[in-house]
This record gives structure tokens, sequence and C-alpha cells, in this order.
């Protein structure tokens, strides 16, 4: 059945580092809070960020992920009022002005609008069609969050699973953690977003010094891994480039291009195996390398076999096989030849993988690449897995995951070529100054990156990169824009209710 969303009593259960900063945040929030609406909060509800830390562009391809929840967060601090209306406020009253709504209101969002209450409306109108009903009692609630927009560690997904829990609580609703993500992941299409549900999964699920093990076929999964404790304790840190994709802008020729790519780069690859007309493949809408290879391997008797071993044996073979299905064009294939290939017109090609809604623009389509990344990088996911699951006290774990994690972004940027100058840069300086392993997190093309650090040597790092970066090129950045662009965080606990 799955667990509820837990309560805690002690921040320590929630936070790995800086707690007395933490504590102190949450004090400010319950006193703004008694301030704004002349009560205390009853509960505050909290749900933070994620950071992927290996396993980038392969959920869409099927195949898992390894996040993990992190420090930065939304807090919503809620008190229920007795009345048909929903006030809320934020703390950074000048950016997000507070909003009044009566109950029934709440439902009516226009996604063209950029709105920050918007995100509010997803998780209340979620959880109200997912159970059934038209609205719920009133309350009072003041937001605080510290989860940097736009830079790839899901702020949104952090403001609607915390939405989803606030609302719950106060209408005496009590769903499970698995059916909490399941509804926030749904929820963000009200404003136009398209989720796989690894952001909410991460954020509702996440456990304190673990990562999650996300599987999204045949069905969403999450397995908590726990991470090795080294003699050289870890953590990682974040390092934001402040390039912003302007995803409306590049989308035809990154994001959708590779979605694009895999696809058809999935049928071919299904033909060249022989099981194209697999009625698995054949249902599946649309094939993704992770069916083909599932389907190519379906009569093969794994009773007693080990799982993660399964992963990697079946995951090489197809990274070979996709050298031989792709490999006659090492420059990439024309429209033509993909849809020569599939006997196939280009039209019937563009219907088959949903081009309308992943609009691409492109003369060359580099399947080859993108299939020898989306399997390799599968593979360092499940190895990843497996270190961590070892138990191995002979390895050197920090050098271990990170060297998975510098072949990650080797592959990101040489085979699916979503890097930037500024994330090669950014990861360079952190691995000369001690970083282990450093990558790009999230889409690319711009946004964060990830390295993994010695507890002993963050503060040299970050300073490295605050002066052969931020301070080169962003001279002027305030001392909160750098907190909020650069820090240290470890696996962190889920959403949770602090009473």
């Amino acid at each position: 059945m799955g667990s509820p969303a837990p309560t805690v009593k002690s921040l320590n259960s929630v936070y790995s580092l800086n707690v007395e900063a933490q504590t102190q945040r949450y004090d400010r929030l319950s006193r703004k809070f008694a301030y704004i609406y002349g009560a205390k909060p009853d509960f505050i509800a909290r749900a933070p960020g994620r950071v992927n830390i290996i396993g980038e562009h392969i959920d869409y391809c099927g195949f898992p992920v390894f996040p993990m929840a992190i420090a930065p967060d939304m807090l919503i601090a809620v008190h229920a009022n007795g009345t048909d209306r929903v006030r809320i406020s934020n703390v950074n009253t000048e950016k997000y002005p507070a909003r009044d709504f009566r109950t029934a209101e709440i439902f009516e969002i226009d996604s063209k609008v950029h709105e920050w209450s918007n995100y509010f409306k997803c998780g209340y109108r979620g959880l109200f069609e997912h159970i059934g009903r038209s609205g719920g009692n009133g309350f009072d609630a003041l937001l605080d969050g510290t989860v940097p927009a736009g830079g790839g560690l899901s702020s949104s997904a952090a403001f609607v699973c915390a939405t989803q829990l606030a609302v719950q609580r106060v209408n005496g609703i009590n769903l499970t953690q698995v059916e909490l993500a399941s509804i926030a992941a749904g929820a963000e299409r009200y404003v136009g977003v398209n989720s796989g549900g690894m952001d909410q999964t991460a954020s509702i699920m996440g456990q304190q010094g673990s990562a999650l093990f996300i599987e999204f076929d045949p069905a969403l999964k999450a397995t908590p891994v726990k991470l090795p404790e080294s003699n050289s304790p870890f953590v990682f840190v974040i390092a934001n480039t402040l390039v912003v994709s302007d995803k409306h802008v590049t989308a035809p020729v990154c994001y959708n291009l590779r979605v694009v790519e895999t696809r058809i780069g999935a049928l071919i690859l299904a033909s060249h195996l022989g099981v194209a007309d697999h009625r698995a493949c054949k249902d599946a809408d649309p094939l993704t390398f992770k069916v083909a290879m599932d389907e190519y391997f379906a009569t093969q008797d794994t009773a007693g076999s080990d799982t993660v071993q399964m992963w990697i044996d079946h995951l090489s073979a197809m990274l070979h096989a996709s050298n031989a299905a792709f490999g006659s064009h090492p420059d990439g294939y024309t429209r033509e030849q993909m849809a020569a290939a599939l006997d196939m017109t280009p039209d019937a090609l563009s219907a088959a993988v949903h081009e309308d809604r992943f609009p691409v623009r492109a003369q060359r389509f580099k399947l080859l690449q993108r299939a020898q990344h989306a399997f390799s990088e599968a593979l360092r996911v499940v190895k990843f897995r497996q270190i961590c699951e070892s138990g191995d006290t002979r390895l050197n774990y920090c050098t271990a995951l990170g060297d998975l994690m510098n072949c990650s972004q080797d592959s990101c940027r040489d085979l699916f070529e979503c890097s930037c100058p500024e994330i090669d840069e950014l990861c360079a300086l952190a691995r000369r100054a001690g970083s282990f392993g450093s990558r790009l997190t999230g889409a690319g093309w711009g946004g964060c990156t990830v390295h993994l650090v010695s507890r002993d040597k963050v503060e040299s790092v970050k300073q490295v990169l605050v002066s052969e970066y931020y301070a080169k090129k962003f001279p002027n950045m305030t001392a909160a824009e750098l907190d909020n662009a650069l820090f240290a965080t470890a696996p962190g606990c889920g959403a949770c209710y602090y009473e």
C-alpha cells in the first residue's frame, strides 16, 4: 500500500548540513506567519528539490536514473482559517505578491499566464481531482522556497509537492508517498509541463543518506540506495552555470531533437534485433530503447539471476547491437535514410514518433551517438548502484563513483551533445581543485553541475569556482545570489511535515 509522508519533530531528521541555519529559517517563517495572519502555523509542509547524480536524458528512453533529494526546498507554513478562502503569501513579497482565492477558484489555471501561484493551484487541483472532490477547507499559507528557479533542480516539483502535502493535511486526507508523487507528476500538465515523474518521486520519496534508483518501465518504482560510507566522507557540490537555455527557442535543435532521435533509434534497433513485429514493440507508443531491449531478452531464463548483473549484461549487449545497427552512418542519417531503413515514408515516420508534439529542426540525425549515450549512461547508473551496494571495504568509493560521473559528462558532451562551454569549464575547474567526479545535471545546455567532493575539500573547491568562474563572469553577484548558485548538499529527507 505504501507509506504516507512522515511527520518529524527535529530538523536533524531532515537536514544533514547547516541544521542550525535551517532552524533559524523555520523560526523566521513561523514568526512572519504570525505577523501576517495573526496566528501561529499549525504545521509546516516541506518538499525538497532534487539533483540527478547520474543518468541524463535516459528517462524518456525507459531507463533508470539516480537522483537524490537535496537541502534546498519549499516550505509552506499552514493554518486552517475556518472559511472558504485560501490565502497564500511568500516571504519574497516583492517578487511574489500575496494571493487570495475562494476554494472553487483555485481550479481555474491559465497556463499562458506566467503567474507564481499557478504552481500552487496545480498541486491543489491535482489532489482534489484525484480524490473526486471539487474543493476543500480554507487555510492561510506562507511560502519560503530556496530551490533556485531555472537551474535544473526541480523548483516547480518542490512547489507542487509541498502544496499537495499542505492541502491534504488541512482537509484530513492521507495519501501514500507513491500516490502523491504520481499526482504531482500529472498535475504540472496544468501549466503546460509534461513530466516523467523523476522529479516528483525524488522530492516525495527521498531518504536522508540515500539516493533513489528510479525505474519507469514497466511501472514507476523507486528503490532507496544508501550512499557508501568512506574513510573520506563525501558530499555533492552544486554549481549553477547561470546559463539559461530558452527551451522555446532551442527545443527543436536540442531537447526535442534528442527525444526524436532516440525514438527513431529505438524503431530501427528493434528492426535490427528482429523484434519490431513482436506485440510488445508494436503496442509501445512510443517505442523506447528499454522496450526493444526487454523484448529481445524476453525469452531468456532469468530465474535466480542477480538483477543488477542482468542489467549490466543486457545493456552491454545493446551497446554492441547499436554499433552494428547504426555504425554504417557515423555522421548521421537524413530523414529519407531513416524512413528507408524502416520501409516507411518520412511523413509516416514523423507521425510514428509524435513529432507533432516534439517539433525538430535538423539535416542529420545522429542515431549512433544517441544510442551509444543512452545504453552506456544506463550502464553507468546501474554500476553506480552496484558500487554503492557492494560493501567492498577495499574499494575507494570516491574514485570509483567519481570516475562514472566523469565518464557521464564526457558522454553528455561528446555523444549526446547537451553540454556547453560553461558546464565544461566548471567541471574542469572543480576536478583540478579536488572533485572526484563532475558532470552536468538536468537537461544541460546550461543550468547546473554536480560534483562529488570529500567534506574536507568542500570550501577549497567552492573557493576555486568562486574566484575562477563566478568572480570573472558575474562580478556583481551578491552574497545571496552566490549562495543560491553554489552550495554543498548531501542526500536529504523527502517531503515531510514539521511540527
